[in-house]
């Protein structure tokens, strides 16, 4: 029997006879498991896994100048520490939903998780430049997986609070971006060594796969290994999700390049390592309270207004730091962050707009996180590239005045599909609801 969960904050209820009729025109019913926790137990789970999806990554822009030191990389060399993981969150997702069918959603997430608390504490004693980039592809594996699985999680568990809780998840991730670029660099300066300002990163990870036992231990996925009843392929043939892959990706080969590439960008600018990793933490500070003011301002699922606003922020600080990098950078920086992070949360939410329930928002999850990470993992590449090829960031800076427009003219487009097509219910591909 479909089973919908009238007040949020109660366990499911099963629907009357009377209620059934309308709601079992799904060709696929969202049915939830009858131990689903409550929401804020949902939350405080979602936060203390989102905590650790991004000091990994954050982390390495305050400790770049020692690793090149230390391993004699180029800047191109360098760059691939962030290059790697964002590749792997695009190229991951194509068999995360088959793995989550197969041996059950949050049983792989801990695994994920397992994955990246191992290859961040090797990662942090790697002796040679093979290992270095080994355990960063572990390092990426195990984001990418357990991040493209929370979508999935939160549709199939609260879908009257997804926009809520992708807000909330985003913050998360901002959180432990702003903690990381607060607290490496200092750690690491501390101490006279990069890696102790690496391994300290170990210890969130272990609260989150203690978080997620927990969700697991819950028998959330008990039923879900196996063959799904209704598989869905990820909507190549649908020009909705190519638009929001290509929105998702514009905005992360923004925040990826500048998180790669601010706080080494301005030590070369004359700032010292202190103040070159305080304008980053000024970047993920204003990304992180950017998050939760667009997920409250954009209620509608038509989100193209919020999108474009905060497209357009993410322009004026791009076109600032390219004009006068060094006039105002705990200006600029910070405006170009809450312009990507107010996108970043919105982009995150249009494929749950465009769905019906967790295997169809999987699916699309899926095909946005490929596309856009694979394009995204360009954004740090380039910037260090074009470092090496020109001895300076003034034409990497231009390059992000470009990403931002291109992000800006993609935003008339992007409303959900099913209202495109002006049905009175949400239309997936090739399924819908009956009149």
């Amino acid at each position: 029997m479909l089973v919908t969960s009238k007040i949020p904050f109660a366990e499911p209820v099963a629907a009357s006879p009377l209620e059934a009729a309308p709601r079992l025109t799904l060709c696929t019913p969202v049915t939830q498991p009858r131990n689903t926790p409550s929401l804020m137990i949902a939350i405080l789970c979602i936060v203390l896994v989102a905590l650790t999806l991004r000091p990994a990554i954050v982390s390495i822009g305050p400790l770049l100048p020692g690793m090149i030191q230390a391993f004699g990389l180029s800047h191109t060399q360098a760059s691939l520490l962030t290059a790697i993981p964002t590749l792997l969150m695009g190229l991951m997702a194509l068999p995360t939903p088959w793995l989550a069918r197969r041996f059950g959603r949050d049983r792989v997430n801990l695994v994920a998780l397992a994955v990246l608390l191992a290859a961040t504490g090797l990662r942090a004693f790697a002796g040679s430049i093979g290992t270095l980039f080994l355990t960063t592809v572990g390092v990426g594996a195990g984001i990418a997986v357990a991040g493209a699985l929370l979508a999935g999680f939160v549709k199939a568990s609260y879908p009257k609070q997804a926009a809520l809780l992708m807000s909330i998840y985003a913050t998360a991730l901002a959180l432990g971006s702003t903690v990381a670029a607060a607290i490496t660099g200092p750690v690491a300066l501390a101490t006279g060594s990069w890696r102790l300002g690496e391994s300290v990163w170990v210890l969130p990870v272990v609260i989150a796969i203690a978080a997620w036992f927990y969700i697991e231990r819950q028998g959330l996925t008990k039923g879900q290994g196996g063959v799904s009843p209704h598989r869905y392929a990820m909507p190549v043939r649908n020009p909705t999700a190519w638009l929001i892959a290509l929105f998702f990706a514009s905005n992360n080969v923004v925040f990826y390049a500048y998180i790669s590439w601010v706080a080494p960008m301005y030590v070369e600018y004359g700032r010292t390592p202190t103040v070159a990793g305080l304008i980053l933490g000024s970047f993920t500070l204003a990304f992180l309270i950017s998050n939760p003011v667009f997920g409250m301002l954009s209620r509608n699922e038509d989100r193209r207004l919020a999108l474009a606003v905060s497209s357009l922020i993410a322009l004026i600080g791009t076109s600032a730091i390219a004009i006068a990098p060094n006039a105002v950078p705990f200006i600029a920086v910070p405006i170009v962050a809450f312009g990507a992070g107010g996108a970043f949360t919105l982009g995150m939410t249009l494929p749950l707009d465009n769905t019906r329930n967790a295997d169809e928002a999987n699916a699309w999850n899926a095909f946005v996180l490929l596309v856009s990470y694979i394009v995204a993992a360009a954004g740090p590449l380039l910037m260090g590239y074009l470092r090496d090829v020109t001895a300076g960031f003034e034409v990497s800076q231009w390059l992000m005045v470009g990403v931002s427009v291109l992000m800006l003219a993609v935003t008339p487009f992007l409303q959900p599909y099913h209202l495109k097509k002006g049905a009175t219910g949400r239309v997936g591909i090739g399924a819908g609801y009956s009149s």
